[in-house]
């Protein structure tokens, strides 16, 4: 029997009804990047940021060993923070949307805004600082400038998510006042000035819950206090619970898992464990998601991409630092000889 899922914001006597397995079938992902389709509800396209697209448009892979198509590779969000400039990242997030709608992605997936905790953190080169007001309002700039372009913004990695060893169970215990004011802040300040499209969930724990199933952090915190409006997805391969997950409040499991826990959902519906109104209000949102309008890419991709490489350019120079080696401070002579290494180099 249909259920009365709304759809698309239309009456309810002409809306498209769902059945239970087509909702609990849209929460999980079709293949690497995108989402499942029903009747009235489009597929998603993902691509991988924050300091440029790395999109596959073949063959797709976790760690970005096969080929992805041109894009602009902008500085880290370790160095564009050093320009402490919000404006410049505007434009670097409003570069790279116009990237994204170019190969018709809907959401890239960035900026991550977690609060650097130790100089030993695997990820440190992709989030901002270690100050949550410079993370929130760089992460915030970034986030205007992408969704100016039509393309959706997924605000990472909600949250904890301070340390690579373990990333996946690791569980950070954190007390209540230093999670609010510290871990989260930088978070709050992006939600609440930008509304991003998406927020990612962390592969950690938060004092003892997955994130991907955390119901306080998910539904009190960013949904209720913050008022956060979109769609939450688990990072990729990051789901803990399917039904304790959207019980919480997360929409989407990237990537696709094959429908390996569909059938748990189900009976988990039938027998009143996975609560309706949920999973009502979960395709609710990915249906927003996935029907909003967006607009044509550049007609211009070659102006577009000598303007993005001029920008990156001009972020570089600002976030560097210039040394002066005063009194022969550092190890180095004007005539001695280095060796640079590295396809980088």
């Amino acid at each position: 029997m249909p259920n009365k899922c709304p759809i698309n914001g239309k009456d309810e006597k002409t809306m498209t009804k769902l059945t239970p397995q087509q909702q609990i079938n849209l929460t999980s992902g079709h293949d690497f990047w995108t989402t499942e389709s029903v009747p009235g509800i489009p597929s998603i396209r993902f691509s991988d940021g924050p300091h440029g697209l790395r999109f596959q448009d073949a063959a797709a892979d976790h760690l970005g060993l096969n080929a992805s198509v041109p894009a602009t590779a902008f500085p880290t969000a370790s160095a564009a923070a050093n320009t402490w400039d919000p404006e410049l990242l505007r434009a670097m997030g409003a570069a790279i949307g116009e990237e994204a709608r170019r190969y018709n992605i809907d959401v890239v997936l960035g900026p991550g805004i977690n609060v650097k905790r130790s100089p030993l953190g695997g990820r440190n080169f992709e989030y901002f600082s270690e100050d949550p007001l410079l993370a929130g309002a760089m992460g915030a700039a970034w986030i205007r400038g992408l969704q100016s372009t039509g393309t959706g913004a997924s605000l990472k990695h909600f949250a904890g998510n301070s340390q690579e060893r373990d990333r996946l169970r690791y569980d950070a215990l954190i007390d209540p006042v230093t999670l609010h004011e510290v871990y989260l802040e930088a978070f709050r300040l992006a939600v609440t000035q930008a509304q991003p499209e998406t927020v990612m969930t962390a592969y950690n724990q938060v004092n003892g819950h997955f994130m991907s199933d955390h119901r306080y952090l998910i539904d009190t915190v960013l949904r209720q206090q913050w008022g956060f409006k979109g769609a939450v997805v688990t990072d990729w391969g990051g789901l803990n619970d399917k039904v304790a997950a959207i019980n919480a409040g997360t929409d989407i499991e990237m990537p696709s898992s094959n429908h390996i826990f569909d059938a748990e959902a189900n009976r988990a519906l039938a027998q009143g464990q996975l609560l309706q109104d949920r999973l009502d209000a979960t395709t609710n949102r990915i249906s927003a998601l996935a029907n909003r309008q967006r607009p044509a890419g550049t007609a211009d991709p070659e102006a577009m991409m000598t303007a993005h490489h001029a920008l990156a350019q001009r972020i570089e120079e600002h976030a560097a630092v210039l040394l002066q080696n005063r009194d022969d401070a550092l190890p180095l002579k004007p005539d001695d000889s280095l060796l640079v290494v590295g396809d980088l180099a």
